[in-house]
């Protein structure tokens, strides 16, 4: 995930996320090999981001390019639809709200994708004594994000995907094999996780669900999948 960022004191490029349950799990299976997420931070550029951060009090430096952007936008329209969300977008800016917060149709989400407007991004409003795992964290909750995890003796890794995924899309962000030859999965809440010595004996002793492919997979869940190509 790409975090844009202006104002702020950051470390720009790849950062590892400092993941409490990752580490949790990596000292309770040991593994060969721990594999951490990486948001990426980029200064003072909003078009590749998918997250931008700023100070609360630097928030119009943003706002005002997105005037400036359906200003232009209003001045050629000729619809009278479009004309009336463009003008409802500019009171919502000069209230110095971002349009991330602002609920629109989903017609109106055509065309504020088309103009893409930098605050229709989510928008974090910081402080400043936000430290880099906190801001990661912010951005992830922001933009829809949760980690689940695979574990065992060879590797501990935790997975980025859409909150409220199901398991196959789960599976395909492991591999695209496991998704495609998916038959079921079996999880673990993330507590329940310690109270046995592996996976293997969650299953043995129940406290693993063996789940179709409609399941929702809830934050933090280990999963393991099993599938035939």
């Amino acid at each position: 995930m790409k975090i844009g960022y202006t104002g702020i004191d950051l470390p720009e490029g790849k950062v590892k996320f400092d993941d409490k349950r990752l580490n949790a799990l990596a000292e309770k299976d040991n593994p060969k090999k721990i594999s951490p997420y990486f948001a990426e931070f980029i200064c003072d550029e909003f078009v590749h981001a998918e997250v931008i951060a700023l100070l609360k009090s630097n928030i119009l430096d943003l706002l005002i390019l997105d005037m400036e952007k359906i200003e232009v936008r209003m001045n050629r329209s000729t619809d009278d639809s479009e004309k009336g969300l463009l003008e409802r977008c500019l009171e919502k800016l000069e209230q110095e709200i971002p349009l991330y917060e602002v609920n629109f149709s989903d017609a109106e989400k055509v065309v504020l994708k088309e103009i893409s407007p930098h605050s229709y991004k989510p928008v974090l409003k910081l402080n400043g004594d936000e430290d880099v795992n906190t801001i990661i964290e912010m951005a992830l909750d922001a933009a829809g994000y949760m980690f689940f995890y695979t574990s065992g003796p060879t590797e501990s890794h935790a997975w980025r995907v859409k909150k409220n995924s199901d398991i196959v899309t789960c599976a395909g962000a492991i591999h695209s094999d496991l998704a495609r030859g998916f038959i079921k999965g079996d999880v673990v809440a993330f507590e329940d996780y310690f109270q046995y010595h592996n996976f293997k004996d969650c299953i043995a002793k129940g406290a693993a669900k063996m789940v179709d492919r409609d399941y929702i997979v809830q934050p933090g869940e280990i999963i393991e999948i099993r599938f035939n190509v």
